[in-house]
């Protein structure tokens, strides 16, 4: 990456180099640096309920099948064939016992052990030349779940999941964990936008400026309650752990007439005020914030509002899930998710879900407006004056580093971290200083894993392993 101290440096102060939103080699950098190391979100376990079900999805360049086995334990095992290296499932989905390598034959159950191999004995000598037991396809390095939310490390000794979420779990409750039995989710949706993957992280996690002006004709057209975009700067961004996002500031009332406000019905409030804690339900009944827009680094986001979905004035919350999938420094997947309570009334799903579909969907119209920024932004920053333009990032400090508004204190703000009121970036300087201190380090190691290949006499000297039988 070119001239990689001043880059950091800059990110650090809140200047953020143009160039980083399109550049080949700062994109190389995350691949080695940032995605090798972080706890990367690759399905629900809605969508694999069932014993044989599975997923296949993308860390960055790595393919991986995401499956539960017999006994019901999830897997998560990179998606190519011990022996000449072919992608072992190509389906999206779907279920199954066992899978099939469609190159040579080869086939593995559903935790990843092989159990087949044409012609064995024939062509290998049976177990004297390939020994079968205990060869699997090669799984993460490291997996760990959340509320039903499937994450994947490259990193071997990447930290519990847990102690990488930190009190950023506080938040991600409120999205996930609105009754006993958790969420089920329904997607997702994928799409492509000629843009960089940070922007869409930095911008649901603390980007409420952009709404008055981005989003105004959304409100104007009367899909909200709230009859101005303006109305945004009444609420907060918060940060916490290794994530952050935006609230709304509700009228006054209890907890259940603010959870009210926001359109979930009598029964669904009576059971979040049975999975919540006391603070978790401080923060909306005593301080008058509703959660909204939010990031988990790197590149998670959610969504929570609340749409007018018919002719009357009620409106109907949903709750989405999006992951930025890189493809290259000018690309991004997009993977988007539909969230909602396993046991919210059918009528109200279905009008969540679309409320979902009308504002976030793939043609959804905040979705438009927000795409046509990224796309322009990703494009300009390509250019050779972007090599020589810092952006200023610092909105929300003076001069001296100091905020501009003083952070809420525990009496006016129950959620863990720090939270300000009004327009900032706060989220999106801390987003990119966790960004940079990932790409400070030296890429991690990686150690060749052998298929099968005899044991060396200790004698000898040993050689690279190989990684085929």
């Amino acid at each position: 990456m070119r001239d990689a101290d001043d880059v950091l440096r800059n990110v650090r102060k809140g200047m953020l180099p143009a160039h980083i939103y399109n550049d080949a080699d700062v994109f190389t950098a995350e691949k080695e640096r940032l995605f090798s190391r972080s706890w990367m979100f690759v399905a629900h376990e809605s969508e694999i309920p069932e014993v044989g079900d599975y997923v296949v999805r993308r860390v960055v360049d790595n393919s991986f099948i995401v499956s539960r086995d017999q006994s019901g334990e999830i897997h998560a095992m990179f998606n190519m064939c011990l022996h000449r290296g072919m992608q072992v499932c190509r389906a999206e989905q779907g279920n199954a016992s066992h899978f099939r390598c469609p190159y040579h034959g080869w086939s593995y159950k559903n935790d990843g052990k092989i159990v087949g191999l044409p012609f064995h004995k024939e062509a290998y000598g049976g177990e004297q030349g390939f020994a079968k037991k205990g060869q699997r396809l090669l799984p993460a390095p490291s997996l760990d779940t959340f509320n039903g939310l499937i994450f994947v490390s490259m990193d071997p000794d990447a930290p519990p999941l847990r102690d990488f979420l930190g009190d950023f779990a506080f938040y991600l409750d409120y999205y996930t964990k609105q009754s006993a039995s958790g969420v089920e989710v329904l997607g997702p949706q994928r799409w492509r936008i000629k843009a960089n993957w940070k922007i869409g992280a930095e911008n649901f996690a603390g980007d409420m400026y952009h709404t008055p002006q981005t989003h105004t004709s959304v409100v104007e057209i009367g899909l909200f309650r709230e009859p101005k975009a303006e109305k945004r700067k009444d609420g907060n961004t918060y940060w916490a752990g290794k994530g952050g996002g935006t609230t709304y500031k509700l009228p006054p009332g209890t907890f259940e007439e603010r959870v009210g406000y926001v359109g979930y019905p009598d029964e669904m409030i009576a059971r979040m005020k049975e999975q919540w804690t006391p603070e978790q339900i401080d923060v909306i009944g005593r301080d008058g914030f509703m959660i909204s827009a939010a990031s988990l680094f790197p590149n998670l986001s959610l969504v929570h509002n609340w749409p007018k979905v018919g002719e009357s004035d009620d409106v109907l919350p949903f709750i989405s899930l999006r992951q930025w999938q890189p493809i290259s420094a000018d690309e991004t997947e997009v993977l988007s998710w539909f969230v909602v309570d396993k046991e919210a009334p059918e009528e109200f799903k279905k009008l969540s879900y679309k409320a979902y579909l009308m504002c976030f969907g793939s043609s959804g119209m905040f979705e438009q407006d927000d795409v046509e920024n990224w796309v322009s932004l990703t494009n300009t920053a390509a250019g050779s004056m972007a090599q020589r333009l810092l952006l200023n990032g610092r909105m929300g400090m003076l001069h001296d580093d100091s905020p501009v508004v003083a952070p809420l204190t525990p009496d006016e703000f129950a959620g863990p971290g720090v939270a300000h009121i009004g327009y900032g970036e706060y989220n999106q300087r801390h987003l990119l200083n966790e960004w940079a201190d990932h790409l400070e380090k030296a890429p991690p190691e990686i150690t060749s894993i052998a298929v099968g290949a005899p044991e060396t006499p200790a004698s000898c000297d040993t050689t690279p392993v190989e990684t085929s039988a």
